[in-house]
């Protein structure tokens, strides 16, 4: 087998600050270490210019709809009904009144439901027409469906106003306002209302998980590794002012393209996360620097030219990794990764000038404030050869490596034991249903479920289209073949037609398919009526007439198609990608091979534990988690992307130590065992501040942030320990030197120094 030069490690290594004097990132660097007081400064400005953006634009550029945007059928169904049916009464929310006391004939049940009608015009809304009404003709109490038992009323809305999230906040509160009249109950559900609840979930869910779980926790991790109250408040520091700036820079992306409101969670979320991490490296390099005796401007000038380059490193393949993620034709996806790239950016500009210029101006005194036992503790770990080689993960990998195929066929048996259940992962969305009891388009849902069980908030929408004029007595022989065909199938309504469009070329047909349209078996209902049911019946009469299914559960069905056929096109695309910045790092064709082949391990553990959990229930409620029927559909691909990148930080981390300890000794086996032995503590201490960031989120009432939450904090466990604490060892201990194997025919890579 042919070697590359690495494999001879330099026979007089310089110091890592010699070797990396003149690169760009280190004169970056020293020129933030001689001008502390401008990059404070600057600093400073840039975060109070960024908070004032954040209040002005932030709030009007997020979005809570989740739009594909590749041109999916329901999407251009949609289009097709707006182009020929502009003045279509749209169902966009519906009221249930319902009462135990009085039937909906009653004068007072009609007293009630008129003075709640007659707010209408101030909330913006009005009572939309019953299908198979004229188009535009308001709805009536006569007209409106009323329950089989006589005791409930369904109201169809549709708002006046485009500014639909205002005008929901006033129906919301309308609504509760008539709720608290003890003679009757009123609910409210839509996608509007839906939206309106999913926001203040995630807002609550937002201040809940980082307020009260991620950063006290990060607080405590940052004491227990440092032992100084000033060096824990420094990475905090560094991440809220990333987080500010990152929330800045996706305000003024919102003026052009559409933003999610979740962005702000990713941001928050990933901000703390990277912004601590990236701090802790440095600032726990620059501590050792001084531990060793070196001088302040020596360790600064060390710590940046090894700590701060691989910070510069680590950002480059965790942007990488969330690239992908901007491939996919949807809006929160595009939002959801927009959000993690640009606070990684934020974060390593943070980390490699803001950081060193804090330090050049603390100096020592980052050590000052120590806290009592933690304080004497931490200096206690040490750095030395003697300290690593006796500390807990210095004595964990030389038991590994002492016997590595033992340890790591064990854990690789264990990781894909675990990832078992992924096989039956079934991806969707929890819908309503998951929400908690007292959101109003739950208790609205269930109005519709107990009172019109074979109505829907949005029913389904065959758009029947023929450019050469609709037939409406075929349409008429194909609506009755349809309802025939429908009533020997389960959980369907009765279709209703709608007038055909002015121009003769367009018809809706309405098809009530459950009370919850994110629901399994709506999604099951609206598949089979693609599948075949409406080309069976309506296709038959019509002929040449194009049909094309929308709605609510159809834009959901578009939207989970769009998932699965990205996610192993992302996959494909971060991988190549991440191993192509891997090689030219690190000069070998087996260490990106390995980091991946690791990474992939984690990752196939996460997604079988959280089908375990969520789908099966296994300790869900011993957890506080809820058990649902589906994986959502954008969780799986989110979280390899997040995974991946924050795995490859770790990694980056990692191996820049272990090469720096090569080429310093010339020997494999023991730069691992003192690489993984002086950052395990480092490392692990990482990984718990973001576990903690994230279950933060899993605690919350959004099933969605529940699994993103869970997943994230369990496949970091596992990386940071079995992955970095054993396998990684382990296999850098069979293959020995081969670890740095480049073939003769890519020597032309550029040499890049990271350490």
């Amino acid at each position: 087998m042919e070697m590359s030069t690495l494999d001879t490690p330099p026979a007089n290594p310089e110091s890592a600050a010699d070797r990396s004097s003149d690169h760009r990132t280190t004169r970056t660097i020293r020129w933030a270490l001689e001008h502390p007081w401008r990059v404070v400064g600057a600093w400073l400005v840039l975060t109070i210019a960024s908070i004032v953006v954040i209040a002005t634009l932030l709030p009007g550029a997020l979005s809570t709809e989740q739009r594909v945007t590749n041109g999916p059928e329901s999407r251009t169904a949609l289009e097709l009904i707006d182009t020929h049916l502009p003045d279509r009464g749209q169902v966009d929310e519906v009221l249930v009144v319902s009462s135990s006391r009085y039937e909906v004939s009653a004068p007072e049940f009609q007293d009630f439901l008129a003075r709640l009608v007659e707010q209408a015009p101030d909330l913006d809304v009005e009572v939309a027409p019953v299908a198979g009404n004229a188009a535009g003709s308001a709805g009536s109490a006569s007209d409106l469906p009323v329950s089989d038992d006589g005791r409930a009323i369904l109201v169809p809305l549709h708002f006046t106003t485009d500014d639909r999230v205002d005008a929901d906040e006033r129906l919301v509160d309308a609504v509760d306002a008539a709720d608290s009249n003890p003679d009757f109950t009123v609910t409210v559900t839509g996608q509007s209302t839906v939206e309106h609840d999913l926001n203040a979930m995630s807002e609550r869910d937002l201040q809940h998980g980082e307020l009260y779980v991620g950063l006290p926790v990060a607080m405590l991790v940052l004491l227990l590794v440092f032992g100084t109250l000033i060096g824990a408040l420094m990475p905090l520091m560094i991440a809220i002012v990333a987080i500010i700036g990152a929330l800045a820079l996706a305000a003024l992306v919102g003026q052009q393209w559409e933003v999610s409101v979740f962005l702000v969670n990713m941001v928050s979320g990933m901000g703390l996360a990277l912004g601590i991490d990236y701090s802790l490296f440095v600032v726990s390099r620059w501590r050792e620097e001084r531990a060793a005796g070196s001088t302040r401007d020596a360790a600064l000038r060390t710590t940046g030219a090894t700590a701060s380059r691989a910070v510069l490193f680590s950002g480059i393949t965790f942007v990488v990794a969330l690239t992908g993620m901007l491939l996919v034709p949807t809006s929160i996806m595009r939002s959801l990764a927009a959000g993690a790239i640009l606070v990684g950016i934020t974060s390593v500009a943070a980390a490699l000038t803001l950081l060193p210029a804090t330090l050049s101006l603390l100096g020592d005194r980052i050590d000052s404030l120590r806290v009592p036992l933690v304080g004497r503790r931490s200096e206690a770990a040490g750095y030395d050869d003697d300290a690593v080689a006796h500390g807990v993960w210095g004595r964990l990998v030389r038991v590994v490596m002492r016997r590595p195929i033992v340890w790591g066929g064990a854990v690789t048996v264990l990781l894909l034991v675990a990832a078992v259940p992924m096989l039956g992962m079934e991806t969707g969305a929890s819908g309503v249903s998951s929400f908690p009891a007292d959101m109003p388009s739950r208790k609205g849902a269930e109005g519709i479920a107990t009172y019109f069980p074979d109505q829907a908030a949005q029913p389904a929408q065959v758009v029947v289209y023929d450019s050469g004029g609709i037939d409406e007595a075929a349409l008429r022989r194909g609506v009755e073949s349809l309802t025939a065909r429908l009533a020997d199938e389960d959980g369907f309504g009765t279709p209703q037609a709608e007038p055909v469009s002015a121009d003769g070329t367009l018809a809706v047909v309405s098809i009530p398919v459950g009370s919850d349209a994110h629901s399994v078996d709506a999604v099951e209902r609206v598949r089979d009526l693609r599948g075949g049911i409406a080309a069976d019946t309506l296709g038959t009469e019509l002929g040449d007439a194009r049909l094309l299914v929308t709605g609510e559960t159809a834009l959901n069905i578009d939207y989970f198609d769009v998932m699965s056929a990205w996610l192993p096109r992302v996959l494909a695309f971060v991988l190549g990608l991440s191993f192509l910045v891997l090689l030219v790092v690190f000069r070998s064709l087996v260490v990106p091979i390995v980091a991946i082949v690791l990474n992939l391990l984690s990752v196939g553990a996460a997604y079988g534990l959280l089908v375990l959990v969520f789908q099966h229930g296994v300790g869900a409620d011993l957890l506080g988690l809820q058990q649902v029927d589906t994986t959502e559909a954008w969780v799986p691909l989110f979280l390899f992307s997040v995974l991946f990148g924050l795995s490859m930080d770790y990694h980056m981390f990692l191996m820049t130590r272990i090469r720096e300890r090569w080429l310093a000794t010339g020997d494999t086996t023991g730069a691992v065992a003192w690489s993984v032995g002086s950052t395990g503590r480092l490392i692990t201490g990482a990984a718990l501040i973001i576990v903690a960031v994230f279950t933060g989120f899993a605690i919350g009432d959004l099933v969605m942030f529940q699994q993103m939450g869970f997943g994230i904090a369990v496949a970091l466990l596992i990386d940071a320990t079995l992955v970095r604490g054993v396998l990684l060892p382990a296999a850098m201990a069979l293959l020995g030197e081969h670890n740095w194997y480049l073939p003769r025919w890519l020597r032309w890579l550029p040499e890049v120094q990271v350490e």
